[in-house]
C-alpha cells in the first residue's frame, strides 16, 4: 500500500517522503508533483524553470506546499485514470473511501493557458469522511514573501512577481501567509479547488463543481486523443504508453522543448552532492526522445522539437563549447548560470539545491551525433528537411571533422577533466555517417570525400585505441581499461555488429563488472574519478541499453528477463527517476526522460524481436 514513508533512518526523513511516492501532471507548460499522501510538494509557476510555488519536497518547512488530505488514518493508493495524466489518489479510512482527482487542463486559447490552472477535485465514494487542506505557497524558492487578501470568493496570494488565486466550493480561513479548511463529505459529494495564476489579463475566477466537471472531461479527452495516435500494440503496452504520456508531459508547448526532467536537485545518493538541476533541454536527451516518438509514431512532437533546434540552436551559439551548447532553455536561452539555495535544505536533507547548470558550458562532443541522428530519423519516417536545415547539418558536420580528437567532458558530465572518451569519438563517427546517409538517399550537396576520410580514420581510431587487450573489451577512454555502460551504443548506433566477437566479449566484460540484477551502473568511480564525492545507483537508461544490446546479440531469453525485472523497479504509477540504489529506491531528477525513452526503444526492439 502506497503512501508510507519509509527510509526513517535519513536526515529528516519522517518530513518526507521517497522520490518514488509521486505521481506527476502538468500542462504542457509546467508539471506539479503530487506525494502519495495527497501533498502537492513540487510546483514552479508559470514554467517548468521558473522559481517554485511549492518546493516542500527540498524542503519540508521553506518549501512550500498544497496539502490535502482524509482528516483520520488513511491508507492511501496512486492511479491514473486509464490513458491519461490526470492522477487520482485515493484514501481508504474506517468511514469510508474518498479520492483526490489532481489534473490541470491543457488548453489552446491563449488567456486561460495563462491561468496554468491546477485543480483539485476531492469526491467520497464510499461511506463519509473528513478532509482538511493547507495551501502554503512559499514564492521564489522560499525567498520572497507574499500576502493573502480576499477578491470576493477568490483568495489571492500575492507576492513581488507572481499572483495566484484560489477558489474552493468550501468555506477557507486564511492567516497571513496560507489558507486552509476542514470539510466532511458523505458519499456522493465533492469539492473543488482550483489554483490559478492571476494578474494581467488574467482575472480571478471562481471554478465551481460544473466547471471542474467540464474541465475534467475536456483533460481526459485531449490525452486520450493524443495517445491515439500511437502505433505500438506490442507485449508492454501499458508501460510504453505511459512511458510516452510521461514524455509529453515534459514538452514545453509555446517552443517545442524537451525537458530531461521536471526537478532539480533530487539526490543521486541521500547526503551526496550530486544534485543537479535538470529542468532544460539537453540537445542529446532531447534528440533521443525524438527517436522515441517517432518509434510511436508521434511525429508532432519531433516536428515541434525540429523547429525549436532551427530557431534556437543553429551553429554558432556554443561559443568556446563548440558551435552547439550542450543545454538550452525552454526558450532557446544560453544563460543558464548555476547557484545554489543555501537556505534550503534538500530533500532529506541532501544540500544542496541547485539552479541553472554550469555543465552548460562543458564540450561534450556526442551532442552531435545524436542530434544528426534525430535529424536524419525525421528527414526519413516524417518529412524532409529543409534545405536550411541542411546547410545547418552540412556546417555541424564540417565542424565535427575538424575536431572531432579533442578531449572532452562526456555524455557522464564528468567533473574531473577532459579524456579522450569513445563514446564522444563514437558519436562523432555517427553525426559524419547519418549525414552522408542523407546526402547519399536525397542527393544533397555535401563535401562527400571529407566526410568518408574521416568518419573512416574515427572508425580505426576507436578499434585501435578504444579496444584493451587486458580487458578484452571496449573502454571508457583511450588507451585505459576502465569499463563505461555507455559502449552499449556501439551495437545501437550499427557502429560493430551486435555478434561481433570483440563487441561479445565487451558485452560479457560489462555484465561482470558493471551489471546488477539486470541494473546497470554507468562506470566505477573509484577507478574513473569524475571530480565528485559520493556514490550513485544504477543507472537506468543503461539497463535499458543493456536489453537492446542483448536483443540484438540474439540473447532473447536474457534480454526479456532483464527487462521485466527493470520494470519491477518502476513505481506505482510506472514512472522512473535517473538512478535506482542498491535497495531499489528511485534517485535523481523524478521522473527522467532518459529512462522513459530508452524503455520505449527496449520494448520496442524486444518485441520486434519476440515476433
Amino acid at each position: 500500500m502506497s503512501g508510507t514513508p519509509i527510509g526513517q533512518d535519513a536526515p529528516g526523513a519522517s518530513r518526507y517522503l521517497p522520490i518514488a511516492e509521486h505521481g506527476l501532471i502538468g500542462d504542457l507548460r509546467s508539471v506539479a508533483l503530487v506525494g502519495t499522501d495527497g501533498t502537492i510538494d513540487w510546483y514552479c509557476c508559470p514554467a517548468f524553470d521558473a522559481p517554485s510555488v511549492f518546493a516542500a519536497i527540498l524542503d519540508a518547512e521553506r518549501g512550500g506546499s498544497f496539502e490535502l488530505a482524509a482528516a483520520v488514518p488513511a491508507k492511501t493508493k496512486q492511479f491514473y485514470f486509464p490513458d491519461t495524466n490526470v492522477l487520482i489518489t485515493r484514501f481508504f479510512t474506517e468511514g469510508g473511501v474518498g479520492e483526490v482527482q489532481d489534473f490541470m487542463p491543457v488548453d489552446g486559447d491563449s488567456v486561460e493557458a495563462e491561468r496554468h490552472r491546477l485543480i483539485r477535485r476531492v469526491v467520497c465514494v464510499r461511506g463519509s469522511i473528513p478532509f482538511r487542506t493547507r495551501v502554503a505557497p512559499r514564492f521564489d524558492y522560499g525567498t520572497r514573501p507574499h500576502t493573502v487578501r480576499r477578491a470576493g470568493d477568490v483568495v489571492v496570494f500575492e507576492s513581488a512577481k507572481l499572483s495566484l488565486g484560489l477558489t474552493a466550493t468550501v468555506p477557507m480561513e486564511t492567516d497571513d501567509r496560507d489558507a486552509h479548511a476542514e470539510f466532511k463529505l458523505a458519499e456522493g459529494e465533492s469539492a473543488v479547488f482550483a489554483l490559478d495564476q492571476v494578474g494581467g489579463e488574467v482575472s480571478p475566477r471562481r471554478c465551481a463543481h460544473t466547471e471542474a466537471e467540464e474541465q475534467f472531461n475536456s483533460t481526459v479527452a485531449y490525452w486520450r486523443h493524443w495517445l491515439s495516435a500511437s502505433r505500438y500494440r506490442g507485449r508492454w503496452r501499458e508501460m510504453v504508453h505511459r512511458s510516452a504520456l510521461t514524455l509529453k508531459l515534459l514538452t514545453y508547448a509555446p517552443t517545442g522543448a524537451i525537458l530531461a526532467a521536471p526537478t532539480t536537485s533530487l539526490p543521486e545518493q541521500l547526503g551526496g552532492e550530486r544534485n543537479w538541476d535538470y529542468r532544460y533541454v539537453w540537445v542529446r536527451d532531447a534528440a533521443f526522445c525524438v527517436y522515441a516518438l517517432l518509434r510511436l509514431g508521434f511525429t508532432g512532437e519531433a516536428r515541434e522539437f525540429m523547429n525549436f533546434v532551427t530557431r534556437h540552436i543553429s551553429p554558432g551559439d556554443g561559443g568556446h563549447s563548440g558551435p552547439l551548447q550542450i543545454m538550452y532553455g525552454i526558450d532557446g536561452r544560453t544563460d543558464l548560470t548555476e547557484r545554489e539555495l543555501g537556505h534550503l535544505e534538500g530533500h532529506h536533507g541532501s544540500a544542496p539545491v541547485r539552479v541553472g547548470n554550469a555543465a552548460a558550458n562543458q564540450l561534450q562532443l556526442d551532442i552531435y551525433g545524436a542530434l544528426i541522428d534525430s535529424i536524419y530519423l525525421y528527414d526519413k519516417w516524417a518529412e524532409p528537411i529543409s534545405s536550411d536545415q541542411w546547410d545547418d547539418v552540412c556546417a555541424l558536420v564540417d565542424w565535427v571533422c575538424e575536431h572531432w580528437d579533442q578531449p572532452d567532458e562526456g555524455i557522464w558530465e564528468t567533473r574531473g577533466g577532459r579524456k579522450n572518451f569513445l563514446y564522444s569519438r563514437l558519436m562523432c563517427w555517427v553525426a559524419i555517417e547519418r549525414a552522408i546517409r542523407m546526402a547519399n538517399r536525397r542527393g544533397l550537396p555535401a563535401d562527400l570525400v571529407r566526410w568518408r576520410g574521416c568518419r573512416d580514420t574515427i572508425y580505426r581510431r576507436i578499434m585501435k585505441r578504444g579496444w584493451s587487450e587486458k580487458r578484452q573489451a571496449f573502454v571508457q577512454h583511450e588507451d585505459g581499461d576502465v569499463l563505461d555502460a555507455a559502449v552499449l551504443m556501439m551495437p545501437l548506433t550499427k557502429f560493430i555488429a551486435p555478434t561481433d566477437p570483440k563487441w561479445l566479449s565487451t558485452l560479457d566484460a560489462l555484465t561482470q563488472d558493471l551489471v546488477s540484477d539486470s541494473l546497470v551502473y554507468r562506470y566505477d568511480p573509484v577507478a574513473s574519478p569524475d571530480g565528485l564525492h559520493g556514490d550513485e545507483g544504477t543507472f537506468s537508461i543503461c539497463s535499458f541499453w543493456y536489453v537492446e544490446a542483448m536483443v540484438h546479440a540474439g540473447r532473447l531469453d536474457e534480454a526479456r528477463l532483464a527487462f521485466e525485472k527493470m520494470l519491477t523497479y518502476a513505481n506505482h504509477l510506472g514512472l522512473y527517476a535517473e538512478e535506482i540504489s542498491h535497495t531499489g529506491e528511485q534517485q535523481g531528477n523524478f521522473p527522467q526522460a532518459f529512462t522513459h525513452l530508452a524503455l520505449i526503444s527496449a520494448a520496442f526492439n524486444l518485441d520486434r524481436a519476440l515476433g
